[in-house]
């Protein structure tokens, strides 16, 4: 098992990224408040890993902190929850917030994720209840690269494609994907940014 990995950042298109460990590039599928906090390409990149064998792949998920991970590794125990919808919601909200979504019992919010019905989220918010008190959500943890969100000055022109491309790959349909990015787009905005506050949009 992989669990954790070290080395130069080399390049960022959301949800993945590439890690350079000693002349080997390692694809790292990555849920958005892991984005948040990397660093700047050609930095050094600390990640926690979760490594997934299927017939036809052996996929890493990587994550800032231990939270972000024991989590991903709780939802995957849900029935109906796959490793894509376990990202989409690590996208979506914060650990905190989807504790209080399961805690309220509040389906409405928990249906805005790309992939999750009705039945999904009140699946989740059965199944989850005891699970969550058990990884004590109660306190943020800051991320092993102790980086904290930031948003980048360097403008990209391609920066609401890059968005939307990330948002589908997340699970959105194209069409909303592309209403997000627009609603919320400035020129000043990077990827990384349009993502986050389409995001929040919801």
């Amino acid at each position: 098992m992989i669990g954790r990995l070290r080395g130069t950042l080399v390049t960022k298109k959301p949800p993945q990224l590439c890690l350079e460990i000693q002349g080997v590039g390692y694809d790292v599928e990555c849920p958005m408040s892991t984005f948040y906090a990397l660093p700047e390409i050609d930095k050094e990149t600390i990640l926690l890993t979760h490594l997934t064998i299927r017939d036809d792949a052996h996929i890493l998920y990587g994550f800032a902190t231990e939270m972000e991970r024991s989590l991903f590794r709780v939802l995957l125990k849900v029935n109906g929850v796959g490793a894509k919808m376990a990202l989409a919601i690590l996208s979506a909200m914060s650990a905190n917030e989807f504790a209080n979504c399961i805690s309220s019992a509040d389906t409405a919010t928990l249906v805005r994720i790309p992939g999750v019905g009705k039945k999904t989220a009140e699946r989740l918010i059965i199944e989850m209840r005891d699970r969550l008190e058990q990884l004590s959500l109660s306190h943020d943890i800051t991320d092993i690269n102790n980086q904290s969100p930031t948003t980048p000055a360097t403008f990209k022109i391609d920066a609401k494609k890059e968005a939307i491309e990330a948002l589908q790959a997340l699970g959105y349909k194209p069409a909303t994907a592309s209403q997000m990015v627009n609603r919320i787009a400035q020129p000043e905005m990077d990827c990384e940014s349009l993502i986050r506050q389409a995001l929040k949009s919801l």
